[in-house]
């Protein structure tokens, strides 16, 4: 229990220490620039909290990172890597739209059920096709999932620019629009924060309390951790893999829905901006921790939101964000790696301290 304590606090300085120096050459960076630092961290924040519309709209994106990086979480936690978010996220979106286009006149109790079931559905079944790979005939999932993202991004493209394509000459790529009785209700006027939030909220909550709370999630934990054993025990690891890697591809085909239905309200090719990739990112930094997880992704969407008003108000291009979330990135991977170098010369120091007081000790006595 100590050594579990001591790892968290090394994890909360060690990220607080990342963070800091990550604004720190973010500073040096705009300092070279011509830009004075202390006035663009100053627009950056209140380039979050300037306006409701501002804070909707950190909110909605805070809920995708949330949602994204919860995916990869559920994967991650059984030992299965999921980069295939992405494309599962295309595909859920542009099925859930569909769903939509082709039942419009329909009750919106009908269409929004059925375009979440279309979304997850889509989303878990491709998300099993490198589950399965990794599980029957040992296939790197990183490649698989990798290569059915391409997969994906052009099959859509190809539907929204063929046999769904929006009338609208204006559109190049982009299905029909949704009806207006469909679009979920926005929560603050002129932002993208929708209605969709709550059930983001109710999904982040429930992956947390079943990773967190329950037996289930230690059983996944074990899964992931040493599957030999958790097999000597009796647990089928291989459907619990299969399942857990379904469950974050129908939640990453959902954030699609929620795209569609919420901020979009149809697909076109830009319904995702590497979201799924932002929310992995996100994950790795929490370690796969699903309340780390949950937090990051509202500091992160705040820092990111921030950066555009930042741009607006400053004049400092909002790339200054991704650079701050790069090197946060890379001071958390090295940091086992740093940490251990640390240990390792200490001991070292401390092994040739007491050897040089052993032989003056010594010297001493003769």
């Amino acid at each position: 229990m100590q050594s579990r304590k001591q790892e968290r606090l090394g994890y909360l300085l060690s990220l607080i220490l990342s963070v800091i120096l990550a604004f720190a050459i973010g500073a040096v960076i705009l300092a070279v620039s011509g830009h004075n630092p202390a006035q663009a961290y100053l627009a950056m924040l209140s380039g979050a909290f300037s306006s409701l519309r501002h804070v909707g709209d950190f909110l909605e994106y805070a809920m995708v990172l949330c949602v994204c990086g919860l995916a990869c979480v559920l994967a991650a936690r059984v030992g299965i890597f999921n980069v295939g978010g992405e494309g599962q996220l295309l595909l859920g979106a542009i099925a859930a739209c569909q769903v939509g286009v082709w039942l419009d006149g329909q009750s919106a109790w009908l269409v929004l059920p059925l375009a979440v079931l279309a979304a997850v559905t889509v989303g878990g079944l491709y998300a099993l096709i490198p589950g399965v790979l990794k599980v029957k005939l040992k296939v790197d999932e990183v490649i698989t999932t990798i290569m059915l993202n391409t997969i994906a991004a052009y099959l859509c493209q190809f539907l929204a620019k063929g046999p769904w394509k929006n009338a609208n000459k204006n559109i190049v790529a982009g299905t029909e629009q949704l009806n207006a009785r469909y679009w979920f209700g926005g929560l603050v006027s002129g932002s993208n924060l929708t209605t969709a939030i709550l059930a983001a909220a109710a999904i982040a909550f429930l992956v947390w309390y079943v990773m967190q709370k329950t037996s289930k999630g230690f059983e996944m934990r074990l899964t992931g951790q040493n599957p030999r054993f958790a097999r000597f025990l009796g647990l089928k690891t291989d459907r619990m893999v299969l399942l857990c890697m379904v469950l974050s591809g129908a939640m990453s085909g959902l954030v699609g829905m929620f795209r569609v239905y919420g901020a979009e309200h149809l697909f076109k090719s830009s319904i995702s901006n590497d979201y799924y990739f932002e929310g992995l990112m996100v994950a790795m930094i929490a370690r796969y921790d699903p309340l780390t997880t949950i937090l990051l992704s509202v500091f992160f969407a705040i820092l990111k939101i921030g950066a555009q008003g930042m741009e607006l108000s400053a004049g400092v291009p909002n790339q200054i964000y991704l650079i701050i979330q790069t090197v946060i990135i890379f001071f958390m991977a090295a940091e086992r790696g740093i940490f251990a170098a640390i240990r390792e010369r200490a001991a070292r120091k401390k092994a040739q301290w007491a050897a040089q007081a052993r032989q003056e000790g010594g010297a001493a006595h003769v």
